[in-house]
């Protein structure tokens, strides 16, 4: 899928050194939401593993990983994970773009196609997503997406070397009885 001249497709352990280096380009830019990441992180040998854990996720039908990908390189990542099936039929959305393509609508497109992907592939019948308290970007990319806030975690993520507030939101996706 095309979006604003940005192709968004499955990631790849392929694509590890360009995700590390977007990453580590985003480091200062990303740290005010972001959790202390190992140094390991931001290498092509960190992001493969990471990719590799994801596409494992993904063979088990328990995550949807993709990558955003512009003409210069990639322009961030989104990932549908935790996905449960059953009664709960639910997934978490995590996301973020390089800061060179913030509030220029790339988040909030590739956020309604994993939700797309989530409703019409996944039959989910609900996603969340979680944002820490100040990050009022995030929070209006979701609204722009029809996530709706309904609560608040109190100490939930540990950031900037304290326990952080975040606000969880959702959308919900159907309201089909989940397959059996």
């Amino acid at each position: 899928m095309i979006i604003d001249g940005v192709e968004m497709r499955e990631i790849r352990t392929a694509d590890a050194a360009g995700v590390a280096e977007a990453l580590d380009r985003n480091r200062a830019y990303m740290a005010p939401y972001e959790p202390r990441r190992a140094e390991e992180f931001y290498t092509e040998a960190g992001q493969r593993g990471r990719i590799e854990e994801l596409l494992t996720a993904r063979a088990d039908r328990r995550a949807r990983p993709f990558v955003l990908l512009a003409a210069d390189g990639v322009a961030g990542t989104i990932t549908l994970q935790n996905i449960v099936r059953g009664a709960l039929s639910s997934g978490a959305i995590g996301y973020w773009v390089d800061q060179a393509w913030a509030g220029k609508g790339l988040a909030t497109a590739a956020l309604h196609e994993v939700c797309r992907i989530a409703r019409d592939e996944e039959r989910l019948h609900r996603v969340e997503a979680g944002t820490r308290a100040e990050n009022l970007a995030s929070q209006r990319v979701l609204a722009k997406a029809g996530f709706e806030q309904y609560g608040l975690a109190p100490r939930y993520l540990h950031v900037g070397g304290d326990w952080r507030d975040h606000r969880l939101f959702q959308l919900l996706l159907n309201d089909e009885p989940p397959a059996l």
